[in-house]
């Protein structure tokens, strides 16, 4: 590398370095990590037009008077890109530990609900089992009182017909409202068997979201950001709709 750029005059160098720049193809990581790779580039790498341009390209909202006001001193632009990093990063920290804790309300919510339909669940369970269980007797019940209205004798019948009249609610009206029931429980159990599935796919997935979103010292919050973006953009549409369904 040495002996290949000696050829090279500085402001060929310092003018390939621009280019790179300004075409966003060249990093403030590749002008540091070109600095070292001998004393020509790390001179070249220092001065601060290289590094006003990478401050205005990366932080066009940082305020030119700023930057002209602290560039008289050497590398000073250098400086203020580091601080300028150094505080947009910590914004993005910031930003990313608002949206993980977010992310881990949203799994409890979710574990929160998957608890409440599976106990929803096994209530619907429960109720048809005895509403099977006491079908399944009056059914029986019922098959008893034929057989006995067919082959037993007069006094027998005079029993039965007894007991049945003893009954609060006749054995066929009580046989069909058990029947509708069971009907309606299996309708509910399908329905708490589907909201479960989905609620479950919900919490694996902001379980993966989370996973992504812990923070990993090599990693660009970028995406993180945006993603936050998104949920916020998200949050205000549901709130201008609920105003526009109150007016």
């Amino acid at each position: 590398m040495s002996i290949s750029n000696s050829f090279l005059p500085d402001e060929l160098w310092r003018r390939i370095l621009e280019i790179g720049i300004k075409t966003s193809g060249f990093r403030y990581k590749d002008l540091c990590s070109i600095s070292i790779s001998c004393r020509r580039l790390r001179r070249l790498s220092n001065e601060n037009s290289l590094w006003s341009h990478l401050l205005s390209s990366d932080f066009p909202t940082f305020s030119s008077s700023s930057s002209s006001s602290s560039s008289t001193t050497k590398s000073s632009t250098k400086t203020l890109y580091r601080e300028r990093f150094e505080r947009d990063r910590e914004k993005k920290l910031a930003v990313n530990r608002r949206i993980v804790l977010r992310k881990e309300s949203q799994i409890v919510e979710h574990s929160r609900k998957i608890r409440e339909i599976e106990t929803r669940l096994a209530d619907e369970n429960h109720k048809l089992k005895t509403a099977v269980s006491e079908l399944s007797h009056l059914r029986l019940l019922r098959q008893a009182s034929v057989a006995l209205n067919v082959w037993q004798p007069e006094v027998i019948r005079g029993r039965q017909k007894e007991i049945v009249g003893q009954c609060v609610v006749p054995v066929e009206s009580r046989i069909h409202a058990l029947e509708m029931e069971l009907r309606l429980c299996k309708q509910q159990i399908l329905g708490f068997e589907k909201a479960h599935k989905d609620e479950k796919r919900r919490l694996d997935t902001a379980k993966e979201e989370l996973v992504s979103m812990k923070y990993h010292p090599l990693r660009d919050y970028t995406t993180v950001m945006n993603v936050g973006d998104k949920e916020c953009n998200i949050k205000r549409k549901k709130l201008k709709r609920c105003h526009k369904g109150d007016g």
